[in-house]
């Protein structure tokens, strides 16, 4: 260390306590939802990876896009049910920190409900439309990837966070 520089005391750590992102995830459907959007961030970086390799190497990749474009579905869909599981979603408390603990619960109660019902409204109009192309046989272009399984897959996942900010919703929160 040079002469002029002082040391720098880190703050004291306890050993017993994790910091809040190195906790592993406890539910089973938040296990299944870090492994297909883990899988499916994988499998899109290494096709992306391919494609631009084979592109400097003068061999062009069809259908890169169309793989990537499948994997962000998986990705989105699993990245949203995650988020809603472990609470992480964006909250502006500037109003809720100026009100009583019990109003606060209660705005928090509206707010969890009212994102069910935005996200059971996405299912349903989701669920619409691919009822409506479900015998159409939609394909990409070039791959010719089925698209209604991407769409199931999201369906499934509005759901399922429709559910889960329901039951938040639903739930008492001590004052």
């Amino acid at each position: 260390m040079p002469p002029h520089a002082k040391p720098v005391d880190a703050p004291p750590v306890d050993a017993d306590v994790e910091p809040e992102a190195a906790r592993p995830v406890q539910s089973p459907l938040a296990r299944a939802m870090l492994a297909i959007g883990s899988a499916g961030l994988l499998a899109a970086m290494a096709t992306d990876a391919l494609a631009v390799a084979g592109r400097h190497a003068g061999i062009r990749l069809l259908g890169a896009i169309e793989v990537v474009q499948a994997c962000i579905v998986l990705i989105a869909t699993t990245a949203i049910v995650l988020t809603t599981i472990v609470d992480g979603h964006a909250r502006v408390h500037i109003l809720l920190e100026r009100m009583a603990p019990a109003r606060a619960a209660a705005w928090l109660r509206g707010a969890n409900a009212l994102s069910a019902l935005v996200f059971l409204w996405l299912a349903a109009g989701s669920a619409w439309l691919a009822s409506d192309l479900w015998s159409s046989f939609e394909l990409t272009e070039i791959l010719h990837l089925p698209l209604r399984w991407l769409r199931l897959a999201w369906i499934v996942g509005a759901l399922a966070t429709a559910i889960l900010f329901a039951r938040r919703a639903l739930k008492r929160i001590p004052a």
